[in-house]
């Protein structure tokens, strides 16, 4: 995978000369001619920002500068993200079912064993049911199978587009609403849908529509199995 341009998208050799250690010179596209990655010299925190408000240029920093193949151990990351999106999404069902549990010293060890194999079911199955449809829709509505054949590139892309999961940590210190959880849902369907564009570089309408179908395939077969 090639350098982009945050600007453009435009593909890129380079994204800097250095000259000493601490003294760089950032290239410019040669297409756009603006600076292909102004992120480089940016603090962490402008990139979180930027990726909270859902700006296409820190999207294309991220998935194609920073997690580059060349740069990355991209099997290992890739790997990492999986547990970690899984992890989340496990407890993320948790949330949901213990409202409509009565979690205590009273239950019994089948009533412990039957809520977790229910939660297994919702990750695994409803995440593979998932990856299942977002890969069909990408092929049925973007129509990008040709340019964009690397698995591993969408399925990175989507781990690391689901980062608004993170906040769902936060409710093991505070209390929320549980409705807070499906905003949440809704921040991850949407970045998502702006990581989708990016990659593919197709339409904001068709993107949203291969993501919210994978999404609500995910959230029936889940409600299915609750």
């Amino acid at each position: 995978m090639e350098y982009r341009c945050v600007q453009c998208g435009f593909r890129i050799k380079t994204l800097f000369v250095q000259y000493s250690p601490g003294n760089i010179r950032l290239m410019k596209c040669v297409n756009c001619k603006a600076v292909a990655d102004e992120y480089i010299e940016c603090e962490l925190m402008i990139v979180l920002i930027d990726l909270i408000l859902h700006k296409p240029k820190a999207y294309r920093h991220v998935l194609f500068n920073v997690l580059n193949h060349e740069r990355t151990h991209f099997q290992g990351l890739l790997w990492k993200s999986l547990v970690g999106f899984l992890v989340l999404d496990a407890y993320r069902s948790l949330l949901v079912k213990k409202p409509e549990e009565e979690w205590g010293t009273s239950m019994s060890i089948s009533s412990i064993f039957w809520i977790y194999r229910k939660m297994l079911m919702d990750v695994f199955l409803g995440n593979y049911m998932f990856l299942c449809s977002f890969l069909f829709a990408i092929r049925s509505l973007l129509k990008t199978s040709a340019q964009f054949s690397r698995f591993r590139d969408l399925l990175l892309a989507v781990l690391i587009s689901s980062y608004f999961k993170i906040l769902l940590t936060a409710m093991m210190v505070w209390e929320f609403p549980p409705a807070v959880i499906y905003i949440i849902d809704l921040f991850v369907l949407s970045s998502n849908t702006v990581a989708l564009k990016v990659i593919t570089k197709s339409t904001m309408n068709r993107c949203i529509g291969a993501c919210f179908i994978a999404h609500a395939i995910k959230f029936c077969i889940t409600q299915a199995f609750a």
